[in-house]
């Protein structure tokens, strides 16, 4: 397994943008796919976007689709969330994970961050 870091969340307004990070450790992380989920309060934790091992391919929830960029450069073993045109909505904690699966079920991750928390005010 990995271990992953993310770090860029904060406080920005409706429209604003934002950049999450993530960071893994080991020798690995360019051998898994690796997703960015979040957590709203009291809701169920949902998929955002994916992107395969070698990131020629992406995968986005339709809710964030033409607004989020998901990322990765694999020599700094980091995976990447652009997130624009942010709305209330998109208010929650962000995690990243990382799968050796294909699907983007959170029950299909391996390996998941401790959160990032993100807040979109109106």
């Amino acid at each position: 397994q990995v271990q992953l870091v993310e770090s860029g969340g904060g406080l920005v307004q409706a429209g604003g943008s934002l950049r999450l990070s993530c960071v893994a450790s080991g020798r690995t992380f360019s051998t898994y796919a690796m997703g960015w989920f979040r957590q709203a309060p009291g809701k169920e934790r949902e998929f955002v976007g994916g992107i395969s091992w070698g990131g020629g391919h992406t995968f986005y929830a339709d809710s964030v689709k033409g607004r989020f960029t998901i990322s990765r450069d694999n020599a700094k073993n980091s995976v990447y969330l652009q997130m624009n045109s942010l709305k209330p909505e998109d208010t929650a904690v962000y995690y990243c994970a990382a799968t050796y699966g294909s699907s983007w079920s959170p029950d299909g991750m391996d390996s998941w961050g401790q959160g990032t928390q993100v807040t979109v005010s109106s």
